[in-house]
């Protein structure tokens, strides 16, 4: 176990099972529930680490597959990892790969001893294992590194899912070993998460949850949601896992999402979440709002001088207005991309600042009435 690593829970809600809490790493301490800016390839796409800083933003997200292809493990570790290759001074964690060769469905084989897959750069033919995946994230440096799994599609039938879950399991064995047996190479310690699959099947759910519990990790992640399952399902099965994952360790749903997805989560009692959606839909224009998502192109904008929020305090907000982006986002204006993107990560930011509060005074039920009923949100009923 990493010295420098703590989780200390400090409230439960006692209108609902949300929580808030602190995780402390070698490069700072988290608030959660947290949400998790994605830098896939060492880049939060168009914003800079000072920037993100100012939105709040504690920790961000890095992913294993992408970084081994470019720039390689040889430049991280001559670069003295990706804290210091990115600029990045705050906690960072990595995704392991599995969900990205996952999504690669033809260019890749799945066998017992890890992955067989085909770069989408240039088709190169490479393989994973958990024990290569281990020595890639240490290489990397990220503080919190995931488990090595496999990612069942959703339409996934059960015995496909059971035959996943099993080699999951074994996966996440094998990593704990790696893990365990590697040395520091930064100089700080890594913790390790396991991810619990199971598809949206109830048995298979809870048997992938209590078999990852057995390993004794520092944390778990809920993994192979928000991958084209309806919404219920996805609080379905969320909730399967947060019923049983010790409540001493942080819980992170991964992949997840939408501003409603997120409070429906943090309901169910999980900490950590990492989503593209604030940056990606912010380059197409849309943008999150306390009374819901604008699409900032729409011509009703073209001559409404008010901010994209009022209530917003960000770079973008203080300083330009609606007609202004959408006169940007029509001329193909690269600083758009920046704008709505900063805006949208100060969103998430700010929803889960809310929450936190909500969460340490006792009213995150009432605060998550408010959140539908006076802001405007729609629960997302998958429908």
């Amino acid at each position: 176990m990493n010295a420098q690593f703590m989780f200390q829970l400090k409230n439960t809600d006692t209108t609902s099972s949300a929580r808030c809490g602190q995780i402390t790493t070698a490069h700072g301490k988290i608030e959660t529930p947290v949400f998790m800016p994605v830098g896939t390839q060492a880049s939060v796409k168009s914003l800079s680490p000072h920037e993100l800083i100012d939105t709040g933003s504690e920790i961000i997200l890095g992913n294993t597959y992408h970084l081994y292809l470019r720039p390689g493990m040889e430049i991280l570790r001559r670069a003295g990892g990706l804290h210091k290759f990115a600029n990045w001074p705050r906690p960072m964690l990595t995704d392991s790969g599995g969900y990205q060769v996952f999504s690669l469905a033809g260019l890749r084989k799945i066998h017992d001893g890890g992955v067989r897959f085909q770069s989408h750069i240039d088709g190169s033919y490479h393989e994973f294992t958990p024990e290569k995946v281990m020595e890639m994230q240490r290489l990397i440096g990220a503080d919190i590194i995931m488990a090595f799994d496999e990612c069942p599609p959703h339409d996934a039938d059960e015995k496909y899912v059971a035959r996943s879950n099993a080699i999951t399991v074994k996966w996440a064995q094998r990593c704990k070993a790696a893990w365990t047996a590697n040395q520091q190479e930064y100089g700080y310690g890594q913790v390790l998460f396991g991810i619990a699959q199971g598809g949206t099947f109830e048995a298979l759910r809870r048997q992938s949850t209590e078999q990852l519990i057995e390993l004794d990790l520092p944390g778990y992640a809920i993994g192979g949601l928000s991958v084209g399952e309806p919404a219920p399902a996805m609080y379905e099965m969320t909730a399967v896992s947060t019923e049983i994952l010790p409540a001493e360790k942080p819980r992170y749903l991964m992949g997840v999402g939408k501003p409603e997805n997120l409070v429906e989560a943090v309901n169910l009692g999980v900490d950590m979440f990492d989503c593209v959606m604030p940056t990606r839909n912010g380059r197409k224009g849309q943008a999150f709002t306390w009374q819901g998502t604008l699409n900032l192109k729409n011509a009703q904008f073209k001559d409404d001088f008010t901010p994209i929020d009022e209530a917003c305090r960000c770079y973008t907000c203080c300083n330009f207005s609606r007609a202004y982006i959408r006169h940007l986002l029509h001329a193909n204006e690269l600083l758009v991309m920046r704008l709505v993107s900063l805006h949208n990560i100060q969103f998430y930011q700010n929803l889960m600042a809310a929450m936190r509060s909500a969460i340490a005074e006792n009213r995150f039920t009432q605060w998550r009435k408010i959140f539908y009923l006076k802001y405007g949100w729609s629960m997302d009923t998958g429908s």
